[in-house]
């Protein structure tokens, strides 16, 4: 009898202990998958709980705040179903009907597999809840009538999974998947037409929350066409490349959230598939490394000495750190200092596997004038042009990094 009892009872164990690790590994695939979706980086508040939500976003309509994704069931994403979650990646559409804005990159989600949905639901359930309510959004009329977006999608969301080409490698194949769907790398990289949907210059480049993300076609002025892929995969798992600067801003996110957690195996794939991207000749000019820099002696390069060669040293080459390095950042090309002016004014950080590289802002102690100077004085050493930045452009940035009041009407995001 206890023979019995005993085969019996290890009879129901197996199937359990292999539905245990079935579960873990569904989890723990959708930890990758939730990472390579750059999940954290949108739904994180500065200084707040992971996937808790809270983030401001300032839209050219309004304020928009990013939901709390954990599994909280007042709110947070505890009460979804698997059909609902779907629902929301791939048609932008939350558990009771509600639209959601685009600034949710669901028409990129849209090409997501059911089976990597789901593995992202399963880990995000398998977080601590975090009980924290969603602040209502700031949009005035006729931008905070959700019902609107029915029209939108209509036009712009094609709600239809990725499907591989059968005439190009895995490898090519992999990376779109990366590119295009789960990393959603369009969604900042390519201009907004007036609708503020993607436009048709896949990729061309674009000013997105101040900061500009660079062209990443395979032109070789413009784009990363001049790029050796040991460069581009450098750059994309660590946040730097030698000859090529340093990421910051939105792409400092990008990595410290996502893209540094992917296999070297993904990020080359993600490498063979934007090399494959039609040349676009849109943006700044990429600059290489090996300049002659513009002969000045400046307010600029008198501050660029004092205040800042102590970390970049005097020809950017970077001291102690190679995140501190300057010499052919894509940034110092742009004669317009778009990216400049919002290291100046916000600071730079990024979470790298060596540790916190951090940049402070500079306007508690320089004048307009003087991080103007500043800033064109970097784009002469460095790129061997003329720079634009002007005191007007650094006051507007201030203004912008200064804190905002609150939302004052709205609902959900």
């Amino acid at each position: 009898m206890r023979r019995l009892v005993l085969a019996l009872l290890l009879s129901l164990a197996a199937p359990l202990a292999a539905r245990a690790a079935s579960t873990s590994d569904l989890v723990q695939r959708g930890e990758y998958l939730t990472r390579a979706a750059d999940c954290a980086a949108c739904h994180t508040a500065p200084g707040g709980t992971t996937y808790a939500g809270g983030r401001q976003f300032q839209l050219p309509f309004g304020d928009l705040y990013s939901p709390n994704i954990t599994p909280d069931k007042e709110t947070g994403i505890g009460q979804y179903t698997d059909a609902q979650f779907i629902r929301v990646l791939h048609r932008g559409i939350g558990r009771e009907g509600q639209h959601l804005y685009p600034a949710m990159p669901y028409p990129s989600y849209t090409k997501m597999s059911d089976e990597d949905a789901l593995a992202i639901k399963a880990y995000l359930f398998s977080l601590p809840p975090v009980h924290a309510p969603t602040k209502p959004n700031n949009f005035g009329f006729p931008f905070n009538q959700r019902w609107l977006m029915v029209f939108w999608n209509l036009i712009n969301n094609p709600d239809s999974r990725l499907q591989s080409d059968p005439s190009k490698s895995a490898a090519w194949n992999r990376g779109a998947y990366l590119v295009e769907a789960l990393g959603h790398c369009a969604e900042c990289h390519t201009p907004r037409n007036f609708m503020q949907a993607k436009s048709s210059r896949q990729f061309a480049g674009t000013i997105q929350a101040g900061w500009f993300a660079y062209n990443l076609t395979s032109d070789p002025v413009h784009g990363i066409g001049a790029w050796s892929d040991a460069s581009l995969e450098e750059f994309l798992s660590t946040g730097k490349a030698p000859g090529h600067g340093l990421a910051s801003g939105p792409m400092a996110e990008a990595i410290e959230y996502s893209l540094r957690y992917m296999t070297p195996d993904d990020i080359a794939a993600m490498v063979t598939y934007l090399r494959t991207i039609p040349a676009r000749d849109d943006g700044p000019a990429i600059v290489p490394a090996t300049v002659t820099p513009l002969s000045t002696a400046s307010l600029g390069e008198h501050i660029f000495i004092r205040a800042c060669a102590g970390c970049h040293l005097p020809n950017g080459t970077g001291r102690q750190s190679p995140w501190a390095a300057l010499g052919g950042d894509h940034s110092t090309g742009d004669v317009t200092g778009t990216n400049v002016v919002q290291v100046l004014t916000n600071g730079s950080q990024i979470e790298t596997n060596e540790g916190l590289m951090f940049m402070h802002p500079f306007t508690g102690a320089y004048t307009d004038d003087e991080l103007a100077a500043v800033g064109n004085y970097v784009i002469g050493q460095f790129s061997g042009r003329q720079g634009q930045v002007t005191p007007q452009q650094i006051s507007k940035a201030r203004q912008e990094t200064a804190p905002k009041a609150g939302p004052a009407s709205g609902g959900g995001s």
